[in-house]
């Protein structure tokens, strides 16, 4: 098989768009072709799914290997497209089975020893492949946080040669369950604080209608116009 084609998700705000990732294995001098708009952090996933696959004891073909990001005017960014390259690579060449690609969406981050890291967006990747209907394979670290989004199958994996294995019939994927954190024991609990009694307010309300005079003015109104008095009548001032 010279052409696999695996379904993963792009992050866009709330919103995951679906990605295509194409890999075509073509005849001629050994080449790794990344397109469809990829930021940096994308193109440097041709390092590390070479050296994942490697350290995985897979064999990386030695061919000319173009990679496609479609749909081609949608930027692409993150390591998220790490997992689904390295499938698309390895079903080309005939290592793995792609029976299961139709039915399944991937994302995940490769370390160059084959490690899945988590990667940004998990539920908003969950919510979008659920209205695709298929199931979504993440990192075990990111799987929780998709298990938030019901009516959705998700399944976490720790390396990408778990992935192979269930994709090969020959073992299980890890099915997240999102349990809510649990309260710490010992930790104090903050009760409302209750506010001064009716009573009291209606007493402060009650002093300061009395501290209004006839004319409508307060005490303190009346100690500024009697200092003002005084200022202007000193009391050693004589007239005459």
């Amino acid at each position: 098989m010279a052409v696999a084609v695996v379904k993963s998700r792009a992050l866009n705000g709330m919103d995951a768009p679906e990605v295509v990732v194409e890999a075509h294995l073509a005849n001629g001098l050994p080449a790794f072709t990344l397109v469809g708009l990829p930021e940096t952090e994308v193109k440097e996933a041709r390092d590390r799914v070479r050296a994942a696959i490697q350290n995985a004891r897979f064999e990386f073909p030695a061919r000319r290997i173009t990679v496609n990001l479609a749909p081609a005017d949608l930027p692409k960014e993150s390591g998220r497209f790490d997992l689904p390259i390295a499938l698309a690579i390895l079903a080309a060449s005939g290592q793995i089975p792609a029976d299961k690609f139709k039915q399944a969406e991937f994302a995940g981050e490769l370390a160059l020893t084959g490690e899945l890291r988590p990667v940004r967006g998990a539920l908003a990747m969950a919510l979008a492949t659920r209205s695709a209907g298929r199931l979504l394979v993440l990192p075990a670290a990111s799987a929780g946080e998709a298990a938030l989004a019901s009516g959705v199958e998700t399944l976490g994996a720790t390396s990408l040669l778990e992935v192979c294995a269930w994709l090969a019939g020959q073992g299980a994927l890890l099915e997240p369950a999102f349990a809510p954190p649990a309260r710490r024991a010992g930790l104090p609990r903050f009760r409302r604080r209750q506010g001064p009694g009716r009573h009291q307010a209606r007493a402060r309300s009650r002093r300061r209608r009395q501290s209004f005079c006839a004319d409508g003015r307060s005490a303190r109104h009346r100690q500024v116009d009697a200092g003002r008095a005084l200022s202007r009548h000193p009391a050693g001032d004589e007239r005459g």
